[in-house]
């Protein structure tokens, strides 16, 4: 079955196993493997979460008007490139050499701690801890490299599920 031709449902619903199945891999890291992650790791996971989310509620609400599927579609795609912000910063610290600077600051926990919500997503976004350190690949990519690959075939596929003219079928 080509899923090029598969309903709105069931094209959201493998956008939210997508999702479903990033974040598993990011818990089966950290808990198997050891990976302890940074806060801008964090920040991805939240960006898949609501990538996930919104998939998972266009599926189960699968709008039969062609504007509620591509503002679902649009929706999820700001979702994924809000995403795409986060892996593309951390991508940038991970590639600045280590004498500029190339960290991100303390433990999420602490920041949490000690600032409030506003100051700790601007901390965290500028850069300043353990973000810089590469500690996995796959294929010569590192971890956020293939989170920046993800949010972007992402963003890509919910906005061909959202704007695709397609035929109205039961699932």
């Amino acid at each position: 079955m080509n899923p090029l031709r598969w309903s709105f449902r069931a094209q959201c619903l493998l956008g939210f196993a997508a999702c479903a199945g990033l974040l598993a891999f990011a818990i089966y890291m950290q808990i198997q493997m050891g990976l302890e992650p940074c806060p801008l790791c964090i920040y991805q996971r939240i960006a898949f979460a609501a990538v996930g989310v919104l998939f998972l509620f266009g599926a189960l609400h699968g709008p039969s008007s062609r504007g509620g599927r591509a503002g679902y579609g649009v929706l999820t795609a700001l979702a994924a490139l809000v995403g795409i912000g986060i892996a593309g910063r951390h991508v940038y610290v991970q590639l600045l050499p280590k004498d500029l600077g190339s960290s991100c600051g303390p433990p999420l926990s602490f920041l949490a701690e000690t600032m409030g919500p506003f100051e700790v997503f601007r901390t965290v976004l500028t850069g300043t801890g353990d973000c810089g350190n590469i500690d996995w690949t796959f294929l010569g990519l590192s971890m956020p490299m293939w989170s920046l690959v993800w949010f972007v075939l992402l963003a890509g596929w919910a906005l061909y599920t959202g704007l695709c003219a397609r035929k109205k079928r039961l699932f």
